[in-house]
């Protein structure tokens, strides 16, 4: 994926549907998911990547006022 600051996409298939969860790692060590979603084409869905980035920067914003 173009300009998706470090996120990531993990698959799984289950029957015949295949399930897309974005995820990104945190210090190396640590992953962190975010949203998932039934992928039905070829193509992942814009709002499917902005509601990722979204709350991306929201863990690290949240993990910094700790």
């Amino acid at each position: 994926m173009k300009g998706t600051d470090g996120l990531y996409e993990i698959r799984v298939e289950f029957s015949s549907d295949i399930y897309r969860i974005f995820c990104c790692f945190d210090d190396g060590d640590l992953v962190i998911l975010f949203n998932g979603f039934q992928k039905k084409s070829q193509k992942t869905p814009r709002k499917e990547i902005e509601k990722a980035l979204r709350l991306k920067a929201d863990y690290f914003k949240e993990k910094q006022n700790l």
